[in-house]
């Protein structure tokens, strides 16, 4: 029973952190449409931005949080944010340098990578 709660919530850890994700990205485009002309307007982001809040929360509402995944869902929104904006200005040069926003973003995957332990290596067995 209790490896069984431990895959529900590991599954439910990762469900938290990708729709963090989506809504950052989705923010971003949205204030990317407000701030700059190049960028249609599209439906679609606002659309996803809602779902995934709502998602999010109704995901908070079923599931215990575990201790380090509200901070790692926090980075994983600005992962999400700060990684669209480097697109975008990759896109849209004369809008501005990519640069700060690329180091930002290899610093947070780095650190979301280290809190859920993918850079930490795995101990044998010796059983």
């Amino acid at each position: 029973m209790s490896k069984q709660n431990d895959t529900s919530n590991h599954g439910s850890e990762r469900k938290t952190l990708v729709l963090a994700l989506i809504a950052g990205m989705c923010g971003d485009y949205i204030l990317s449409w407000i701030m700059m002309s190049e960028v249609t307007f599209s439906i679609f982001p606002l659309i996803a931005l809602v779902l995934s809040v709502q998602a999010l929360y109704q995901e908070y509402l079923r599931n215990p949080i575990a201790e380090d995944i509200p901070l790692v869902g926090l980075a994983c929104f600005f992962v999400g944010a700060v990684g669209h904006s480097a697109f975008i200005k990759a896109q849209y040069p004369q809008e501005g340098s990519n640069f700060l926003s690329l180091i930002i973003l290899m610093v947070l995957v780095l650190w979301i990578g280290k809190k859920l332990g993918f850079l930490t290596p795995k101990k044998k067995d010796t059983d």
